[in-house]
């Protein structure tokens, strides 16, 4: 076998395999052996037919194919081993026959390669750094919370229903006078002023009395997720079966000792202010690399292969599917009800992924320029920190780690020294 590579467009590697008419006839041979239990003929018990007389009854060109994918399947990887200083497979090959005669085989296997990045600047540049810092309106909606969570629910009478009770309510929706998937329920509990419902529904709820009925009329959103109810207009047959209010409880130091373990209001105000601004400082952080990031992509220039896009695409999808996991959905459950195809929802991900494909890129050759790298005093550091906070010996602790957990601490702490090493190197700016 006989093999040259030649660089392609969009980020690919055009490989060229040939192989001689003995190579070929070998590999038929062998795809003859692997397969002669698929074929009945006649005066031979399965599988005992010999090869010629299989090609007789078959046709000459029965093994062709399966021959084919022995040659590919036996000298890809060899060859992708050869290369691989020159280029990094990130996808499947797409295969193809080049040439076919007596006197051999060429196949033709276009691969999808790790691009060439090209930056013209990541120093020097002017950036934004963002700041976040927690209002005192943040740890008041905090506590208002955690009041919320413990209120008892008491029953309404005497009074028509209003913002903050909980109505339960039957309903059925239609649109011109004909029902609608989803449109319909009984017993469903809604907090009046939540804004669960769309605009319109709850404000007409107000205002009923248990036992009334009442016809609620809104129009769904431009941007409702179901398009056949796009823009438009409904009405709801509603019922008020029952009616509730919360009875808050009352912010004192006991209460908050029972609630949170705190010693008193003032102390539980301070721990949540601290850990809303930790909060708060992650999020920036991430705000501030996110900036970087788009800095220098502006400064960018990379081809990004297809294959790269879709294998984060899919990341991306499977995020998304295990969010709908943990609310008791199913992604084709989801697909069905918004009534798109996996095909078409995949689509709403290609910028997402396009961008954060540059930027694993751009964070890739960044790293590899500028050397950056973890030094094994850095990565004992960071493992004896995580013994201490769950109170264990340090080297204990390194011994019962996996490869896996080295590998997340060591890129960790590179990718740290990066942003540290960008923030340095750029002229950062707050507003």
């Amino acid at each position: 076998m006989k093999y040259t590579t030649k660089a392609s467009e969009k980020s690919t590697v055009k490989i060229t395999l040939k192989f001689d008419a003995e190579e070929f006839k070998a590999a038929q041979t062998q795809a003859y052996l692997k397969t002669r239990n698929k074929f009945s003929v006649n005066g031979f018990r399965k599988g005992k037919a010999p090869k010629n007389v299989i090609e007789n009854v078959y046709g000459k060109g029965v093994f062709y194919e399966d021959a084919l994918n022995i040659l590919f399947g036996d000298n890809y990887g060899t060859v992708i081993d050869k290369c691989e200083k020159k280029f990094t497979v990130v996808g499947d090959p797409d295969v193809s026959v080049e040439d076919f005669s007596e006197e051999g085989v060429t196949l033709v296997a276009v691969v999808p390669v790790k691009p060439e990045v090209k930056i013209s600047a990541y120093k020097g540049m002017k950036i934004k750094e963002f700041a976040y810092t927690v209002k005192d309106e943040e740890v008041e909606e905090e506590i208002n919370r955690l009041l919320d969570r413990n209120a008892r629910k008491v029953p309404v009478e005497g009074r028509a229903a209003q913002n903050g009770d909980i109505a339960n309510i039957d309903f059925v929706g239609s649109v011109d006078g004909v029902k609608f998937d989803g449109g319909e329920a009984e017993g469903f509990d809604l907090t009046l002023g939540s804004g669960q419902f769309i605009p319109g529904f709850e404000e007409q709820v107000v205002g009923m009395n248990v036992g009334e009925k009442k016809d609620v009329n809104v129009t769904f959103p431009e941007n409702y997720q179901a398009e056949e109810l796009k823009g438009k207009a409904a009405v709801f047959a509603v019922t008020l079966n029952a009616l509730q209010a919360k009875e808050l409880p009352e912010l004192t130091d006991e209460f908050i000792k029972d609630a949170t373990g705190s010693d008193s209001v003032d102390a539980y105000k301070a721990k949540t202010t601290e850990r809303l601004q930790q909060q708060a400082d992650r999020r920036a952080n991430d705000a501030t690399e996110n900036s970087i990031l788009e800095a220098i992509a502006a400064n960018t220039e990379v081809e990004i292969p297809q294959a790269m896009i879709d294998r984060e695409i899919d990341s991306l999808m499977q995020k998304f599917e295990y969010q709908l996991m943990y609310q008791g959905l199913k992604l084709a459950d989801y697909l069905d009800f918004l009534k798109v195809t996996e095909a078409d929802f995949r689509k709403n991900y290609e910028e997402q992924a396009k961008k954060n494909v540059t930027s694993q890129l751009i964070i890739s050759q960044i790293i590899k320029d500028e050397a950056i790298e973890a030094t094994e005093e850095e990565v004992d550091a960071k493992i004896a920190e995580q013994a201490k906070s769950v109170e264990k010996d340090a080297a204990e602790y390194k011994k019962g780690m996996d490869p896996r957990q080295f590998d997340y601490i060591r890129n960790d702490i590179i990718i740290t020294k990066l942003f540290d090493f960008l923030k340095a190197n750029n002229e950062m700016y707050k507003d």
